[in-house]
């Protein structure tokens, strides 16, 4: 595992990849890249997030899912706890099933409206699956991560690092990438924890 640690930005460059990220969401590429980009600019009032990159191996999966959408990226939340915490925790309940992994989405649009899925990996298929609700099996391989921490609205750095690492080591995607929430955003109390110490692994799975 190879891991270099960047601290991503100064604030006097963020402006300039704000406004190349908006360009984004018309690259055709084969399966898609998908760039977050924020909906209002508030990058002169947030601190760069921190992103370390790692060279890697993901095991495989079977993940419980659902697809939802969102039309702000304040709604993604939102819909995710909702998807989470309460439609995918009851059928893990009734099935008497076992979490293996953190909360996984993958993010099929760059701009409002977000189409999404959503997932938690189990320890096996379920014997009955109620409506919406469906299994993805995840066959393991290389990957590339960024380990982020920072605020949400501006993980799309981290889609950036993860692309220029792509391009400089000559590698292809080979899944569409996603998004693994290893930390919590709210303790015990439902207290709001501070971002920079969340962790959210952003994964590139590649050939």
């Amino acid at each position: 595992m190879k891991s270099i640690l960047l601290l991503f930005l100064t604030s006097m460059t963020l402006p300039i990849f704000s406004c190349r990220n908006k360009h984004m969401g018309n690259e055709q590429q084969e399966p898609p890249i998908i760039i977050y980009k924020k909906e209002k600019d508030t990058s002169s009032r947030e601190k760069s997030p921190v992103i370390s990159i790692s060279d890697t191996i993901t095991p495989s999966m079977i993940v419980l899912c659902m697809k939802d959408s969102a039309s702000s990226s304040e709604r993604i939340g939102i819909k995710l706890s909702n998807i989470y915490n309460k439609k995918l925790k009851e059928v893990i309940r009734l099935n008497k099933l076992t979490i293996t992994g953190p909360k996984i989405a993958w993010y099929r649009t760059s701009s409002p409206p977000f189409y999404f899925e959503a997932g938690i990996p189990v320890d096996k298929k379920p014997s009955k699956l109620p409506k919406k609700v469906y299994i993805k099996n995840m066959n393991g391989g290389n990957a590339v991560i960024a380990h982020y921490y920072g605020p949400y609205g501006l993980t799309f750095y981290a889609y950036e690092v993860l692309k220029e690492w792509m391009k400089s080591n000559d590698k292809k995607q080979s899944l569409l990438p996603y998004e693994s929430y290893v930390g919590e955003s709210y303790d015990k109390d439902g207290n709001p924890i501070d971002p920079y110490k969340v962790r959210s692994d952003i994964i590139f799975p590649y050939r």
